[in-house]
Formats: C-alpha cells, sequence, structure tokens
C-alpha cells in the first residue's frame, strides 16, 4: 500500500472541478476518533513511504485533485484481491444495502462523488466511515461491488449483459465515468429482444442518448418483424406509443396487423403471467377478449375502466387505412376493442373523400411535408425469402389507385394497375402518390447489415405507366430481404389524414 500510495503523490495536479450534487443518494461520515490538530506531513501520512522529498509541501487538498485526475494504476491482481477483495489496509469504511466494504481513500477518490465527500473530510481519523443511504432500486450491492472493485483495476472487469443495467446506475450514482463508458459499449454491441427494453430504459434515465437512439431503432425494425413474446411483455406503455405514432415502424403487411400487434401486446401486459407461444398468441388474445365483452354493454373495451390506460396508444393506429378493407373493418366490429366514437368520423369523412375524388378528379398529393407524413401515410411490408422476381399489389380501396410493386436484383418497379371500375377516379389517367420504399436485411441476430431508403418522394402516374424507384446494387443484396413502403395517396388537407 505505501509503495502505490507514493506513486500516487509523485506529482501535482490542478485544482478539483466541484461535483454536481448527488440527487439519489445521501452520505454521512462518522469519524472513528476524536478529532485533532495536525500538520499537513502527518496529514499526508498514509503510508510510511508518503513523506518523500517529492511529496514535501503538498496539501490533502492537491493529493485529492491529482487522484481525481488520474487512476491510480494497479499492475497485477494481487494487488485487486490484498487491498480491495481482502481489505488489507483499508483507511475507510462504506456502508450501503446492508453490506460493508473495507476501502482506501487513495481509490475512492477516483470517483467523482467521494472525491467531492473526502475533500471535506481528509482532515478527520483515517479509520472513518461513510453511510450510504441509496434510494434507487436499480442498484444493488453486487453493481456496487462491480463499481468499487473497478476503481482498483487497471483493465475492466468482466460484466454480463444482463448486469449492465443495474452496474450503470451504480457508476452514475458515484460518478465513475470509465465504468459509464464500459457499459455504454457493451449495451451498443448486446442490444438484442433480451436486452434492448432495458438498455432503453437505463439509456433513458442516465442520459446515453446514442444508446437510447439505437435500442429505439432496433424495436422499430424489429417489433413486428421478428415478434417474441417475451419482447413484447417487456415493452412498457410509453415506449409502445412511440413506436406505434412512429412512420419509421417496419410493419409487416398492413395497418390491420399493427393494430393485431397492439392487440396481443395488450393481452400481455394484462396478463404477464401467460406462458405460450406467438401461434398460439393471437388466438388465446382473442378468446380472452371475446369472453370478457361478453360481459360488458353498450361500450368498447378502451372505454372500460381496465382499458382506458391503452387509449393513448391504440389513439396513434392510422384507422384511415384500416377501415378502407371490408375483411380488416369486420375485425374492428367484431373485436369491440376500438370506441365507436373513433371510428364513426373516420367513416364520415373516407365517404366525403370518396365522393370528392369522384366528382373533381382529384389527382392527389402535391407537396412533401414530411413532419404530418409522420402521422399520415400507409405503413405496410412483405417478406423477399430469396432471389427473384416477385410482383403484388397494394392499394388503398377506391381512395387510392392499385399499385403494383415489382421487385428484382437491379431494382424496385411501381405500376399504376389497371382495374374495372364505374367511378370518374378510376379513369382519371393521372395521378400522384406520395411515397417511400426501404429495404433491410438482417443477420441471425436480427441486426441490421442492409438498409437502403429511396426517402420520401411524389410519382407522378400517367395511366397504367410503369417507373423505376429504387435502383439496386445486385452485389450487395443478401436473403431473406424486408421491403417496407409508405404511400400517401390522397392531399394532406382532407381530415381523413388527420
Amino acid at each position: 500500500m505505501g509503495l502505490l500510495v507514493s506513486r500516487v503523490l509523485s506529482c501535482r495536479d490542478s485544482s478539483l472541478l466541484e461535483p454536481q450534487p448527488e440527487a439519489i443518494a445521501g452520505a454521512s461520515y462518522i469519524p472513528g476518533s476524536r478529532k485533532r490538530k495536525r500538520n499537513s506531513l502527518e496529514e499526508l501520512a498514509t503510508s510510511s513511504n508518503v513523506h518523500g522529498p517529492q511529496n514535501q509541501g503538498m496539501y490533502p487538498h492537491q493529493v485529492l485533485n491529482y487522484i481525481y485526475w488520474k487512476r491510480v494504476k494497479i499492475s497485477s491482481n494481487d494487488a485487486y484481491q490484498n487491498l480491495f477483495l481482502d481489505g488489507h489496509d483499508s483507511d475507510i469504511k462504506i456502508r450501503a444495502l446492508g453490506r460493508t466494504w473495507c476501502l482506501h481513500k487513495v481509490f475512492l477518490c477516483q470517483s467523482g462523488y467521494f472525491a467531492n465527500i473526502l475533500k471535506g473530510t481528509w482532515r478527520e481519523s483515517r479509520h472513518g466511515v461513510i453511510n450510504l443511504i441509496i434510494k434507487n432500486e436499480d442498484i444493488d450491492t453486487r453493481s456496487l461491488h462491480f463499481v468499487f472493485g473497478a476503481l482498483y483495476r487497471d483493465a475492466d472487469l468482466s460484466i454480463t449483459p444482463l448486469e449492465v443495467p443495474q452496474v450503470l446506475a451504480a457508476a452514475c450514482l458515484l460518478r465513475v465515468d470509465r465504468v459509464i463508458q464500459q457499459c455504454e459499449g457493451i449495451m451498443k454491441e448486446t442490444i438484442n429482444r433480451n436486452t434492448v427494453c432495458s438498455y432503453y430504459l437505463a439509456a433513458e434515465t442516465y442520459r446515453l442518448k446514442a444508446v437510447k437512439t439505437r435500442c429505439f431503432e432496433w424495436l422499430l425494425c424489429n417489433l413486428m418483424v421478428h415478434p417474441s413474446v417475451a419482447l413484447y411483455k417487456e415493452v412498457d406503455l410509453k415506449l409502445m406509443y412511440l413506436l406505434a405514432l412512429s412512420s419509421d415502424l417496419l410493419v409487416m403487411q398492413k395497418e390491420i396487423d399493427v393494430y393485431t400487434t397492439l392487440k396481443i401486446w395488450m393481452f400481455l401486459y394484462l396478463n404477464p403471467c401467460w406462458n405460450g407461444t406467438m401461434k398460439q398468441l393471437l388466438q388465446h388474445a382473442n378468446n380472452w377478449l371475446s369472453t370478457h365483452m361478453a360481459y360488458v354493454d353498450n361500450i368498447s373495451f378502451l372505454e372500460s375502466e381496465e382499458g382506458l390506460i391503452f387509449q393513448p396508444v391504440f389513439k396513434k393506429l392510422r384507422f384511415q387505412h384500416i377501415i378502407c378493407d371490408l375483411t380488416s373493418t369486420t375485425i374492428l366490429e367484431q373485436d369491440r376493442l376500438i370506441p365507436m366514437a373513433w371510428l364513426s368520423p373516420i367513416y364520415k369523412q373516407q365517404w366525403l373523400t370518396l365522393l370528392r375524388t369522384q366528382e373533381y378528379g382529384v389527382i392527389g398529393p402535391q407537396v412533401i411535408n414530411e413532419q404530418e407524413l409522420e402521422e399520415c401515410t400507409m405503413r405496410c411490408g412483405t417478406m423477399i425469402p430469396k432471389d427473384g422476381r416477385y410482383t403484388w399489389k397494394w392499394s388503398v380501396g377506391r381512395l387510392g389507385f392499385p399499385l403494383r410493386v415489382t421487385f428484382t436484383r437491379q431494382c424496385v418497379i411501381l405500376r399504376q394497375r389497371c382495374q374495372r371500375c364505374d367511378g370518374s377516379a378510376c379513369h382519371n389517367h393521372i395521378r400522384n402518390v406520395i411515397f417511400r420504399i426501404t429495404l433491410v436485411c438482417f443477420d441471425s441476430n436480427k441486426r441490421v447489415t442492409f438498409r437502403k431508403t429511396t426517402g420520401y418522394k411524389i410519382l407522378t402516374f400517367e395511366y397504367k405507366e410503369e417507373q423505376i424507384v429504387m435502383k439496386l446494387d445486385s452485389d450487395v443484396l443478401t436473403f431473406p430481404m424486408c421491403i417496407f413502403c409508405n404511400f400517401l395517396f390522397v392531399n394532406l388537407g382532407n381530415a381523413e389524414n388527420k
């Protein structure tokens, strides 16, 4: 211990920045003996070798300043074992959560939190005790032990991904930047369905913006593409609200499938002990909802006491892109999940929009406003299982126009498809559509390996016209691949888009 301290005290440093006050823990210093006046050399004598000529004239706050800015170097595991784990030559005790750690001031001062405390208490007895009152439930003795131990090691200690949120909480409390950076690096590299929600919450709590963004992007890509019972159980109300709202949500099939995803998520939220597979989940959710609604008259589930908390999430569904399809509309009516007060105005507005389209020969949207598009576009997607030429159609009933999508290794093509119709809208040979096409490939760990998007664009179609909307490099494509589209067929000024 003496050799270590003498190395620490071998040079001088600038003044210590004042740490910010700690919000989630308090500390009280309990001296182990009566106070007495000591000269500066006595106060530096934490070891027998500290009085070398290179250290003469240094004051306690200067020692603390130096230690705060420069980590103590530990050259072997023996130091970690003897000083930290065994507590040899300890000059201070930390008590927290029912456990006591026998530690050393020179190492504790690497923590911004303890540096602030010890700067004002260095003159007290070296046998003192600091009691930590920790109110953060994410912090346990294991995470505290990890962070304390990290102060004694030059190399990072091993940590598993599932332990990271608790260690991050302890490191932020004690303000140990090196451990915070280690946690941040691990989180960025180990986002998966088992960690993404806990990482997102931790990143939001402790302001790790880059980690929070990566977690949210992972959820946007995987929530519907790679559904999981375990994942859905971890998504809370606020997070699902943000996902349902986003136009960047990668939707498999159509908007009615977003509704189905929210329905089974709600079932799991209310029945967290349910165990089963994804194949069983929808049927169980439908049976549960049907049984529940059998005892309820005149109101929808979301109007019931149990369903009120889910209203903000379901309001973010784009019902104008659901009720344009008879099968989807029938599902909404039979489930009685959505209040009729939400649907009636949309039915009315869709009908009026259809009449205007047929009466005036509406061309379609002519201006791109991405802020408005965030809540208005139709979201849809499909899987391309292997290399080849694929063709399918997406449309919005009579409000849009039949649109055929063709995928090849070289390009993506959109074509206005011919349909038989007596309305003037179907015979209008010039139509506009706002679209965005996104291609995504995943690896075996559900991580995105390839992504390409057109961004939002306006396309003008002549009757039966075919246009290439995305060119592809066949050498970089891997399969299976997902293709996702956002479409807007009518003017944003129309109320059905709001």
